[in-house]
């Protein structure tokens, strides 16, 4: 049986694709070695094709490691790992932002298995940015100013109380998550725990300052941050088709689901893998 997997790059920074396996069975040990590796080499890796429930979702997810329960996004029936983002006129996307999944807790998302279930007839595009790239094209002194940096991040950015207002119920899950998560600081320039490369780990959605700096020092750095991490040059951008699947690596990376297909409907179903405490070692 040929268990080799296919892994053709889609750019030289960022981004491949994967055929030659299916991830609604069970992966043998050397499938998930070769989706392993292309993901710390790639960050963010495309199948298409693979229709999964829900169950088989987490499942694979769970070969990653511990999977993390949203604490505001509805989940799948009986599958609470299964976040179920269901975007359409009444319910618009508050993720048409770039982000890192969840960086408002203390060990952020290692990564993020993501399967479109529902899709417009045209739009709906999802991009991911690479933050190893976007760091290496800083200029050395830059770098320097930047290290040993923290910035805060903060639940509340992305998630705004006056969209969680519909029920009662809905505004009182808000006020429970935003006890449960108050801001906290994670470094500015993170070191990869497995591969050991350092990365940008700031986002405009959850990101608000960076401690130590003056206000304006402190927008200032953020402003050209989250503009640099986005340039083209360290982005894929992916098309998707019913049933694709995206697995990312959220420690290094940056993504942006463009809302450009309302009033149409879109449903995706997301696993997300808990990670370790980011650190910087140089």
């Amino acid at each position: 049986m040929n268990e080799r997997l296919a892994i053709t790059p889609l750019g030289p920074y960022i981004g491949a694709q994967v055929e030659n396996v299916i991830l609604s069975k069970p992966l043998s040990d050397a499938q998930f070695e070769q989706l392993y590796h292309a993901l710390l080499k790639h960050q963010v890796l495309f199948l298409r094709n693979q229709p999964v429930t829900p169950l088989e979702q987490r499942a694979l997810a769970a070969r990653f490691g511990d999977l993390h329960i949203h604490p505001v996004y509805p989940h799948a029936p009986d599958v609470e790992e299964i976040i179920v983002l269901d975007t359409h006129d009444d319910n618009p996307p508050d993720n048409d932002n770039w982000h890192t999944d969840v960086t408002f807790i203390e060990t952020p998302p290692a990564g993020a298995i993501l399967a479109a279930k529902k899709l417009p007839s045209s739009g709906g595009d999802t991009l991911w940015a690479s933050g190893i790239a976007a760091f290496n094209a800083l200029s050395e002194p830059f770098r320097q100013l930047l290290t040993g940096l923290q910035a805060e991040h903060d639940f509340t950015k992305s998630f705004q109380e006056f969209k969680y207002r519909k029920t009662v119920e809905e505004h009182a899950q808000w006020l429970k998550a935003k006890e449960k998560n108050p801001p906290l600081l994670h470094p500015v320039i993170r070191t990869h725990p497995v591969s050991g490369k350092q990365a940008l780990f700031v986002n405009e959605g959850f990101t608000t300052r960076i401690v130590g700096l003056s206000e304006k020092e402190s927008t200032a750095i953020l402003t050209f941050l989250f503009s640099h991490i986005t340039k083209p040059e360290f982005q894929v951008r992916w098309r998707w088709q019913e049933n694709d699947i995206a697995i990312w690596d959220n420690r290094v990376t940056q993504h942006y689901a463009n809302a450009d297909y309302l009033p149409q409907r879109r449903i995706m179903h997301r696993a997300t893998i808990l990670g370790d405490k980011p650190f910087y070692k140089a």
